[in-house]
């Protein structure tokens, strides 16, 4: 199975997923938990580098087998986040992205230009047409990321997420894209 990389720009590079990246991932994940969890739910549960590494085995899986996409993004040969398609529907050609971004580099349009390489090299390719994002209303920086990279805004899910000790809700963004509009 081949790995994809997709190059945003010259700062900026996607990498899919492997194993080999655990021990980078895993540092990144502590050394932003306490922010993470703010928003989400899974960084709570990341004990050690072998937690990261189990995640990155399942999710290579998934990826080779185009049910799900995932991305490290390295920025300046560093690692910086995630981005992936959580869930693809093959038949529907849709796919439900999620993304995250190391505090620190936050607020210099990193996620919005992995965003848009993302869905434009999976639009191109056919796989996806219909792109969807999901994310807590008080989550303000990715409900911003959505808005700004040309999603719409096509529903509030009440009390969709449990996070934290309590139900939020979700509002779920939507894009569609033609590989002949490419």
């Amino acid at each position: 199975m081949e790995d994809e990389i997709i190059p945003v720009d010259e700062h900026l590079v996607l990498y899919s997923v492997h194993e080999r990246f655990a021990g980078a991932l895993y540092g990144l994940v502590k050394r932003n938990q306490a922010w993470l969890q703010q928003s989400m739910d899974w960084p709570r549960h990341v004990n050690s580098a072998e937690d990261i590494r189990k995640t990155l085995q399942g999710n290579y899986l998934l990826h080779h087998r185009g049910y799900a996409k995932m991305f490290i993004m390295y920025y300046d040969d560093q690692p910086a986040g995630v981005i992936s398609f959580n869930q693809i529907e093959p038949t529907n050609k849709a796919g439900w992205i999620g993304y995250w971004l190391s505090q620190e580099l936050q607020g210099q349009g990193i996620m919005s230009r992995a965003l848009q390489a993302f869905i434009h090299h999976y639009a191109r390719s056919g796989l996806v047409r219909r792109f969807a994002i999901k994310c807590i209303v008080t989550n303000q920086a990715s409900n911003h990321v959505a808005r700004r990279n040309g999603f719409t805004l096509e529903g509030r899910l009440v009390q969709a997420e449990y996070l934290n000790g309590a139900f939020h809700d979700v509002h779920l963004y939507g894009r569609i894209i033609d590989a002949e509009d490419q």
